[in-house]
């Protein structure tokens, strides 16, 4: 079976969107990632949940809440206010990065013609969810995913 036979219809983002607008359409879409085009509807990367999150995650220092001294139990609460409003003002910044910032840019691809075997193969051997399917001049013709895959096979 080819990959011609199995593909879908891609849902794509563009590189200068912002990753609020890309979080909002993976939940409406009800994907965890999407092809990534530049203006001249050229693919130039692949996104994903995971590029989202590490784009988000904020590292916090670890509060010593063994036996705090009465100071301690003061200025926890105010250090407390204070890094849930440092988190927050993080959290916007990280929400209006473009896509280009966080985006994986040497993206595999599969070419219509090859086998769903092939498919498989390729996302085992660099342990990723899917591919964006793409013509022999480089334009995105569709992407097959893991669960296509699985659905091929019934």
């Amino acid at each position: 079976m080819l990959i011609k036979d199995v593909m879908k219809k891609p849902i794509v983002v563009y590189e200068d969107d912002n990753l609020c607008d890309v979080i909002k359409l993976f939940r409406e879409k009800k994907i965890s990632g999407a092809p990534v085009l530049n203006k001249e509807g050229k693919l130039v990367g692949i996104i994903s949940e995971s590029d989202i999150i590490k784009t988000i995650i904020t590292h916090d220092e670890d509060l010593n809440l063994i036996l705090p001294s009465p100071l301690d139990l003061i200025e926890l609460p105010l250090k407390t206010a204070l890094k849930i409003e440092e988190f927050m003002e993080d959290l916007k910044k990280a929400l209006k990065t473009k896509v280009k910032d966080v985006m994986t840019k040497n993206v595999i691809v599969a070419k219509p013609e090859m086998t769903v075997n092939d498919a498989a193969k390729l996302m085992v051997e660099h342990k990723i969810k899917r591919l964006p399917v793409v013509d022999d001049e480089g334009n995105l013709v569709g992407i097959i995913t893991r669960g296509d895959l699985i659905e091929a096979l019934i």
